[in-house]
């Protein structure tokens, strides 16, 4: 026994010997390890996909989905690669965006109902109102007005001595969808090509008075949206009348209705009502 430890001793003290095992004890490790790696690169990972193609806004269910196994390299190399289900089923494909068939999901293709597009309808300030504003694709210069742009609306009429009357009448007002004479977004998706039939913007209560009385004012007039650059949209100024000239001309050809006149009929109602009330209780 102790001639055999003296060997060990002998064998392990020798450096020849020291530097092949540190050498096969370096391979192991790198093999080891590499194949660990491996194993992980390509172990299979179970993820939804879209069995059907889901145009944008469709309501996902669970029918919509199916499941396949990709490697874990693809879910690395994919950060916004949903694997949850849960994060697709009963939310909506995104606004713009059609989900082809046997597609992947990612973040960027799903919103939640409140992220959708017109949910900024019910996200309207206090004191503003919707206006709606009828449109063709010729006034929308071929589809070149989007959701998100701001723009400025001038004013075509002709006034009492049969002068045409041309000019701004609002300033920097942002679109907020472009639809389709079926209520459908324009630009929601590429599959299909869509006519554009209204814009949409919110303006303040007093502004949109203003624009629905330019509607309606005898002989006709035309509300045209104008364009603006990029930087326009970027820096937007504040929402504006552009000119008084065009507000009095509009409100020169309507009737204001008071405000006194309004609460005055309240009151007067109020008053008969309580008079009323009085006799029936005298005649009782």
């Amino acid at each position: 026994m102790a001639n055999f430890l003296t060997t060990v001793k002998r064998f392990l003290s020798n450096k020849n010997t020291v530097t092949i095992l540190g050498v096969i004890a370096g391979v192991l490790v790198l093999y080891i390890g590499y194949n660990f790696r491996v194993k992980q690169a390509i172990k299979p990972v179970t993820v939804p996909y879209a069995k059907v193609e889901i145009s944008s806004r469709t309501q996902i269910t669970e029918d919509m989905i199916g499941y396949m196994e990709v490697s874990s390299s693809v879910i690395n190399n994919s950060p916004n690669l949903i694997q949850n289900a849960s994060q697709i089923i009963n939310n909506y494909a995104a606004y713009g965006i059609t989900i082809p068939a046997n597609s992947l999901f990612y973040t960027s293709a799903i919103m939640t109902e409140s992220e959708m597009p017109d949910s900024a309808f019910a996200d309207i300030p206090d004191g503003y109102t919707i206006y709606s504003l009828s449109v063709d694709l010729h006034d929308t210069y071929g589809n070149s007005i989007y959701p998100g742009n701001y723009i400025d609306l001038y004013l075509k009429a002709t006034d009492d001595s049969g002068k045409i009357i041309f000019g701004k009448l609002i300033e920097s007002i942002e679109v907020l969808a472009v639809k389709d004479s079926q209520g459908n977004h324009v630009f929601e998706t590429t599959v299909e090509s869509r006519t554009p039939s209204e814009l949409l913007f919110a303006v303040p209560d007093d502004m949109y008075l203003l624009l629905m009385k330019a509607g309606y004012v005898s002989g006709g007039v035309d509300i045209l949206p104008v364009p603006r650059n990029k930087s326009y949209s970027a820096n937007p100024g504040e929402t504006s009348v552009a000119s008084d000239y065009i507000k009095n001309f509009i409100l020169s050809k309507t009737a204001t209705i008071p405000e006194n006149i309004i609460t005055n009929a309240n009151n007067t109602n109020n008053v008969n009502n309580s008079t009323s009330n009085n006799n029936n209780t005298n005649n009782d």
